[in-house]
């Protein structure tokens, strides 16, 4: 599969997938819808998979062009604001949302794009794997008074809690109305000659290390490279499947969406 892209989308058992993946010549885009809460609306007349679809496609469409990737998730969110403003409350805390990862790459460079919990990884020539992540999610969830609530009892609890640091200052930041938010993105690029294959996932799919420790990133990239994407995600739902009670493996979901491309750059050149 030399300078070739795989990628796969799975929705949770029983439910409508929430996440977008996408790819076009030397572009791969990879989104994961926030679910919102059970109870209370969103302000918006449209759900979720809409919203995630409409900023998939319009940042496939957008990020060929040349220009940053930020500036190309900015344009691609004020155009999704646009196509529902008139509509809709964008202003309301649970407006549609998404996390978003990003790989673009010509002949001289390979760029990327995280914002949230996805997550980008780059297999270097030298065998060496660089995960390229948004950490604020994961330093909030340290902070003494989160940390107690996400042990405790009450989930409602936390989740609330959690609810409230998104998309403000000092908080952690999504994909939903702003375009300002793309401040916030974890960018970057690396030479081509460098990088010898490339990843872009959701949460869903970094369970697989995240949540089930059934290897570290450089593993987690050789199981895409080796058996695919769809092999990766088949591990995660057998993992998930095993521990469906969450004893083992504590998390807000038994089952997540799961999304992963893979791409494999050959010699870089």
């Amino acid at each position: 599969m030399a300078n070739g892209v795989e990628l796969v989308s799975v929705a949770a058992p029983g439910r409508r997938c929430e996440d977008y993946a996408a790819a076009v010549d030397g572009l791969v885009v990879v989104l994961d819808g926030v679910t919102p809460p059970h109870d209370g609306d969103s302000g918006c007349v449209h759900d979720v998979p809409w919203f995630v679809d409409l900023l998939g496609r319009t940042l496939l469409e957008v990020g060929q062009r040349h220009g940053s990737l930020a500036d190309c998730l900015a344009e691609a969110i004020e155009r999704t604001a646009a196509a529902h403003r008139t509509t809709c409350d964008l202003s309301h805390p649970r407006t549609p949302q998404a996390t978003v990862a990003m790989l673009r790459w010509d002949d001289v460079r390979v760029e990327h794009l995280v914002l949230s919990d996805a997550a980008v990884l780059l297999g270097g020539q030298d065998g060496t794997v660089t995960a390229v992540l948004d950490s604020r999610l994961d330093e909030l969830r340290a902070r003494p008074y989160l940390a107690a609530l996400r042990a405790g009892p009450e989930v409602g609890a936390y989740r609330t809690a959690l609810e409230a640091l998104r998309n403000v200052p000092d908080g952690f930041h999504t994909a939903a109305a702003d375009p300002a938010v793309v401040a916030h993105a974890v960018t970057g690029a690396t030479p081509r000659a460098a990088v010898r294959a490339a990843a872009a996932l959701t949460d869903g799919a970094t369970r697989w290390r995240d949540k089930f420790d059934l290897g570290d990133w450089a593993d987690l990239l050789e199981v895409l490279r080796s058996a695919g994407p769809a092999a990766l995600v088949e591990q995660v739902r057998t993992a998930e499947t095993a521990d469906a009670d969450r004893r083992n493996f504590r998390r807000g979901k038994v089952f997540d969406d799961a999304s992963a491309a893979y791409v494999d750059l050959g010699d870089g050149v």
